[in-house]
């Protein structure tokens, strides 16, 4: 019996240390047996409650976000930072030349490329219209390859398609443009046809009545896109009674009564030499380019009448005010949220371009809505209270419109107007470095994305010497970019943003949608 309660007591006890660690030596467990049996080696530890393993698991996760690891920021980094651009200084420099008319030609030549586009771009839209000669200029812009003296359209339009080119042209509210993509050795015979077509189109009645039908029709298809519906509703709105507020193509009572002498006066009147830009990009050279300018381009007027002498007359004034079009025939009810913005060279249209990258855009069809780096998006993408979004600034040459476009079901219209206008207002309040830093990175890579190719650079070239009277280059313009902070983004927020008129354009089944009271108190925070 004594030799099993020994044996019990054996058992019982806590095995030695050194069964743990096998290959210490005995000099060694003894002299850890020792430490372990002074009262002075064992320090005792306090209590420790719930929340404070709470605390070390919080400080943990902040630790681990601090510094990362570095198995996994190879190529990516969850931090926004500014990147080097270097390599920007060496990009082709915009070479440009005024003639004695007052005619600009210029050109941006890439040894690389095989192809070229050949334009011009010119300072006239539909702004420059009347009330009864709305759609004019877009009118004009299809009568114009319709034939000429030297070319009727049968021959105008085989030696297009001989050459393997295209040639195209849109109008906007203040620009018109004709383009013409071709291959390096047929770049004089596209400036001819440019030449030919602007200088000595006859616009036959005939063609004129087999063109209001093609008009007519296209009205019928641009009425079945919502977005471009919205924003003519807006700008009707927002710039009414004001040329601003005209749509582009003008009512359908105007494309039925538009003469050959109302294309005539509006070509004497605003395709002047001095509100022209003949621009060249790709395989040109400038020298060449000048020359046949000089030669083809002889017929213009040069009339100085100024585009800002034309705004002066007939400024654009924005007006608090909205329209509503209640359509409950539709499944998906969509409005515009707009504020009065900046003008072309407002020395805050960059910070109004990195506030638009900062609310950024998102529909369904995306796959990351939920982890994007707009808090806006992010609040949409994890309720789903919309189909689609996206954040809008327009500019004008004396204003624009900043604002943000949108499509929800019907019974979300409440919530997402809510977190719209509570993140445009938070913009006047808290703006955080690592927002502006992502949305100055997401706007000039976006703008780099832009030009690739010759017709897109043919067109920046173009707006630009239009706009601004010369091309930015890239590395002026990204300096721009980079001198916008969190300071400055609040700043010219509280200048476009807080409490100030807003415009309103909504259609599809609303009856949901806040009230323009609702909307024109959310401009600002109370705050004490």
């Amino acid at each position: 019996m004594g030799i099993k309660q020994i044996l019990a007591v054996y058992l019982r006890r806590p095995k030695p240390s050194s069964l743990l660690h096998p290959r210490r030596s005995f000099s060694h467990s003894s002299a850890a047996i020792a430490a372990a049996e002074s009262p002075e080696s064992a320090p005792i530890l306090p209590p420790t409650m719930p929340y404070d393993h709470l605390a070390d698991a919080v400080k943990s996760k902040i630790r681990r976000l601090d510094n990362p690891d570095h198995r996994f920021l190879r190529r990516a980094s969850p931090h926004p930072a500014l990147s080097d651009h270097t390599q920007i200084l060496s990009a082709p420099s915009t070479r440009v030349t005024t003639l004695p008319n007052g005619l600009r030609v210029a050109t941006e030549s890439s040894l690389a490329a095989s192809t070229a586009t050949v334009g011009v771009w010119i300072d006239a839209g539909s702004r420059f219209e009347s009330d009864g000669t709305n759609g004019t200029a877009h009118f004009l812009e299809h009568m114009i390859f319709k034939g000429t003296e030297r070319r009727s359209v049968r021959v105008l339009e085989e030696e297009i398609e001989n050459m393997g080119g295209h040639l195209n042209a849109y109008t906007s509210r203040e620009q018109t443009t004709y383009y013409a993509k071709v291959m390096d050795k047929d770049v004089p015979k596209a400036l001819d046809i440019l030449a030919d077509i602007l200088q000595n189109s006859c616009f036959k009645e005939d063609q004129m009545d087999r063109e209001r039908g093609v008009i007519l029709r296209e009205m019928q298809e641009v009425e079945g896109q919502v977005e471009e519906v919205i924003f003519d509703h807006l700008h009707a709105t927002a710039f009414q009674y004001t040329p601003l507020g005209r749509t582009i193509l003008g009512p359908a009572q105007n494309i039925k009564t538009i003469t050959k002498a109302h294309l005539q006066n509006y070509i004497s009147t605003h395709y002047t030499a001095p509100r022209m830009v003949i621009v060249a990009a790709g395989a040109v050279k400038h020298e060449d380019i000048v020359e046949q300018v000089k030669k083809l381009f002889t017929k213009l007027s040069s009339d100085p009448t100024t585009v800002s002498e034309l705004v002066a007359k007939e400024p654009a004034v924005f007006t608090g005010s909205e329209v509503r079009i209640i359509d409950d025939d539709v499944p998906l009810a969509q409005f515009a949220v707009a504020f009065s913005g900046a003008s072309w060279t407002d020395p805050d249209s960059i910070a109004l371009m990195i506030m638009q990258s900062m609310l950024g855009s998102w529909n369904k069809n995306m796959g990351g809505g939920k982890h994007m780096g707009s808090e806006l998006v992010q609040r949409v993408g994890i309720n789903e209270i919309a189909e689609s979004m996206t954040a809008f600034n327009t500019n004008y040459r004396d204003t624009g419109l900043f604002g943000v476009y949108a499509i929800a079901q019907p019974d979300c219209l409440d919530d997402l107007a809510y977190a719209i206008m509570y993140e445009i207002s938070k913009l006047s309040y808290r703006v955080s470095e690592a927002d502006v830093a992502r949305a100055r990175n997401q706007l000039k890579s976006s703008l780099l994305l832009h030009i690739d190719g010759t017709s897109p650079v043919a067109e920046d070239i173009g707006r630009q010497l239009l706009t601004y009277g010369r091309r930015i280059p890239f590395a002026e313009l990204f300096a721009r970019i980079d001198a916008v902070d969190a300071s400055t983004v609040k700043r010219v927020a509280n200048r476009f943003i807080f409490d100030r008129e807003i415009a309103i354009a909504a259609m599809g089944p609303i009856q949901s949608l806040p009230d323009y009271n609702w909307f024109r108190r959310r401009t600002y925070w109370l705050r004490y």
